[in-house]
């Protein structure tokens, strides 16, 4: 299974034009699914059944994997047999009729706008490390960007002059993206008093490790905690939580849904409407408190 494995990775990377940490969580479930049916049942691809398929869901129903998780498991799946399909390798595909299990639709965790205010204001030092954990912070609130679209940034993927981002987001699709005055300061801060201390010859990414490297996802998980921690916050926040923060703070202030969807890199309006519900129900708490008859 391992080869047909191999071949679809290849495919969904350079037919499919995925992401680089796409491809490697197809390769983390798959590879957990194949695992699981070699050491149950078989090792041959084509006596993989719907059977074998609804066993392995309920092995992680009852290793209490999130219900997302699975979602996305047997998401993974589905592609994998949907080309072997189509490869002529299986003449069935086993995973065609097998049903999603029901999202949980849990309402993300935001930060408010004085809870940023604290976060970025905290850093106040004129360190190479701390300027750059400053110009990050104060780039991903005021853009929005994913995780991996901030890593990936560039030193000429920001636009001084007229005030954009260039970003690829997933599908390497390339969106622009406005960015605020502070955050422009913030970065022009940064590459005139911290990057030329860490930066390695020839190195383009624009936010740098203490080696002077590109700046990892799990370094921006870590900085991210390490300024939770230092502020004492009572909310486990993530970078995610960033952009879900700038978002709900848009549609706090008035922005159109569909301005909201463009500036985030949505495909499906739907995927945005979740932060319309984190704004009512602030709403709806602002209007319990301060109504004298709620």
């Amino acid at each position: 299974m391992d080869r047909y494995l191999t071949e679809f990775l290849k495919y969904i990377e350079v037919q499919q034009n995925l992401t680089e940490n796409s491809v490697k969580a197809y390769e983390r479930d798959l590879t957990q699914f194949i695992k699981f049916v070699n050491n149950n049942f078989t090792d041959e691809i084509e006596m993989v059944t719907h059977h074998h398929i609804r066993d392995y869901l309920l092995y992680l129903y009852r290793k209490n994997y999130a219900r997302t998780t699975v979602c996305r498991q047997l998401a993974a799946i589905r592609g994998f047999f949907r080309f072997l399909n189509k490869q002529e390798i299986i003449k069935k595909n086993p995973a065609e009729y097998i049903n999603s299990p029901r999202k949980e639709k849990k309402l993300p965790t935001i930060a408010s706008v004085d809870e940023m205010d604290e976060i970025l204001g905290s850093l106040e030092s004129d360190e190479p490390l701390e300027l750059r954990t400053r110009a990050l912070l104060e780039v991903l609130y005021a853009t929005g960007i994913r995780l991996s679209e901030l890593v990936n940034l560039d030193l000429d993927s920001i636009d001084f002059e007229y005030r954009f981002v260039r970003v690829y987001g997933k599908g390497r699709k390339e969106r622009i993206v406005p960015i605020g005055e502070r955050a422009i300061d913030a970065v022009k801060k940064y590459l005139r008093d911290g990057r030329n201390q860490l930066a390695k010859m020839d190195e383009q990414a624009l936010f740098l490790n203490n080696r002077g490297e590109r700046l990892s996802p799990r370094g921006v998980q870590y900085i991210m905690t390490q300024q939770i921690q230092k502020i004492a916050l009572a909310k486990n926040l993530s970078p995610h939580s960033i952009r879900h923060s700038f978002a709900t703070h848009m549609l706090d202030a008035g922005a159109d849904l569909r301005v909201v969807q463009e500036l985030l890199g949505h495909v499906n309006l739907s995927t945005t409407q979740i932060y319309t519900s984190v704004s009512n129900s602030r709403l709806k708490s602002v209007y319990n408190r301060a109504h004298p008859r709620a």
